[in-house]
């Protein structure tokens, strides 16, 4: 018989702050592109609400995605918010358009982003603010620097990084303490696998975007069957292969829809076994 693989519900920052390890993801509650008003915002409220209703305490939203769109949809849905709410935001993304992303990493735009989104957020610190991406026009020192200069005035909690490799996550911890990197990884993307390792290795909280991703691998009998034999759906079995994987990491799933979410947050019921787990490796 084989041994289920279990997960810890919790994770911890190094000053004590505790968050569910699966959370949620609002950059869906934006329109198509990730640009502009969504559809329907009063739904993407009930969405929000919900997502607490259900045990959810991690929001992760950024400035850029609308842009300012998310983060003033979560204010007006959740502020004032209860305790123990983490709602991390990011910065250093400009967009030109829906689908357009360019990366700025310049001191003065960091600290302009910051500003935007406490105001929008309607608080005086982000308890976890994140770079979203390392600018190749700018020094990645330089960016950091800014950042840890923000936390020093007492505007940032704790500071993550997104989009990096293992040596440029390296580079910042020389320059501060980083909690959290959020980088692409899912059951069918494993190309952040060495900073994924990496995070495990140093305690370091893994915030895999794009988690749903199964591409193909929705077609693949092992994928099915392992679906089947849960009465899961295979994104389920795909978070729960996250939650199994590493105990650092933390899904984000997005949705606008109500049906959607309840599906996911079921992931946390579902116990894969060893083998099971070996299974889903080979894919």
């Amino acid at each position: 018989m084989n041994r289920a693989t279990t997960f810890q519900t919790d994770f911890s920052f190094p000053d004590g702050l505790t968050i569910r390890r699966l959370g949620f993801g609002a950059m869906r509650l934006t329109g198509k592109g990730i640009w502009g008003e969504p559809r329907d915002r009063e739904q993407c409220k009930r969405v929000l609400q919900m997502a607490l209703d259900l045990g959810v305490n991690f929001i992760d939203t950024a400035d850029s995605y609308g842009p300012n769109v998310s983060e003033e949809i979560i204010a007006e849905t959740l502020h004032p918010y209860p305790d123990g709410l983490v709602i991390a935001t990011k910065g250093g993304l400009e967009r030109g358009g829906p689908d357009q992303w360019s990366p700025n990493g310049k001191p003065e735009h960091l600290r302009k982003a910051l500003e935007g989104s406490l105001k929008r957020l309607r608080v005086e610190r982000i308890d976890l603010y994140q770079f979203h991406m390392p600018d190749p026009n700018v020094p990645y020192e330089d960016s950091i620097g800014t950042l840890v200069d923000l936390q020093k005035e007492g505007k940032i909690r704790h500071l993550g990084v997104s989009n990096v490799s293992v040596a440029q996550l390296k580079q910042a911890r020389e320059l501060t303490t980083i909690v959290t990197v959020q980088n692409r990884y899912n059951l069918a993307d494993r190309s952040s696998e060495a900073v994924m390792e990496y995070c495990t290795k140093e305690g370091i909280g893994f915030i895999p975007w794009y988690p749903l991703n199964t591409g193909k691998l929705t077609e693949d009998d092992q994928l099915s069957q392992i679906a089947q034999k849960h009465n899961a759906e295979p994104s389920q079995i795909a978070l729960a292969w996250l939650l199994h994987r590493s105990p650092i990491m933390l899904p984000i799933p997005g949705t606008s829809s109500e049906e959607h979410l309840h599906e996911n947050m079921k992931a946390t019921d579902i116990e894969l076994s060893d083998e099971e787990m070996k299974e889903l490796e080979r894919l």
